[in-house]
């Protein structure tokens, strides 16, 4: 019964949120087309519940063909790809407020594991269980991983928090959702973990570490049990 109630209280907030933030978004499109060229919006392609794909919203932030330019997927402090615009859009996190209108399409929810890029994680169907438990459930404009570190986690340890989650929100519910909602707006005042941190890696390399840190942790975890 429960994510039927989650699935309509996330609507009709949603519907609300877009209906509040509309003047804003006007502001924030006609500064967008101003500062520089492309479109208002950035579309990607993104995993959600069962390792399906759809089309997530964001405000655009970054010069067009981003991705095909410095550090790909990674956005980093200082990053050249970065608009004016885009950058106070990031810090405020208002470039994530179109995703209202998935939460509104039932793609996403208002909390859940963030959704990563389709392929960021190779092919849904050889993830490891771990990795495809955080796929049970839809994916969020916000979520556990977020208000407990961000981007300052490397990737195993957001997906044992996104983990965390679907087990607590069987239990804890709306009041969960609650709790990492008012979270987030803490959060989004002190601008903290916006960025990731620079490497200087390629994103496969990136992606490769973050399986293989997954792998150590779990190596460990086990070692632990059989202590």
């Amino acid at each position: 019964m429960y994510p039927k109630v989650k699935s309509c209280l996330d609507r009709v907030l949603a519907l609300l949120g877009l209906l509040v933030l509309a003047p804003l978004g006007l502001l924030v499109a006609l500064a967008i087309v101003l500062d520089s060229k492309g479109p208002v919006f950035f579309v990607q392609d993104r995993l959600t519940r069962d390792g399906k794909v759809f089309r997530m919203y964001k405000f655009r932030s970054m010069r067009i063909d981003a991705e095909q330019q410095g550090t790909g997927l990674f956005n980093y402090v200082n990053d050249e790809r970065v608009t004016r615009v885009g950058r106070l859009l990031r810090i405020t996190s208002v470039d994530e407020s179109p995703q209202l209108i998935n939460v509104l399409k039932g793609e996403m929810a208002l909390v859940g594991p963030r959704p990563p890029v389709w392929y960021e994680l190779g092919d849904f169907a050889t993830l490891n269980e771990d990795y495809k438990k955080r796929f049970t459930v839809l994916p969020g404009i916000t979520g556990l991983a977020q208000v407990s570190g961000r981007n300052e986690l490397p990737w195993h340890e957001k997906v044992q928090f996104d983990n965390t989650y679907v087990d607590l929100l069987k239990n804890k519910g709306w009041i969960l959702d609650l709790k990492i909602i008012f979270k987030t707006f803490v959060h989004i005042f002190e601008t903290k973990a916006v960025y990731e941190q620079n490497t200087g890696e390629t994103d496969e390399k990136v992606i490769a570490r973050a399986h293989s840190d997954y792998l150590a942790s779990k190596e460990k975890d086990n070692g632990n049990d059989n202590g």
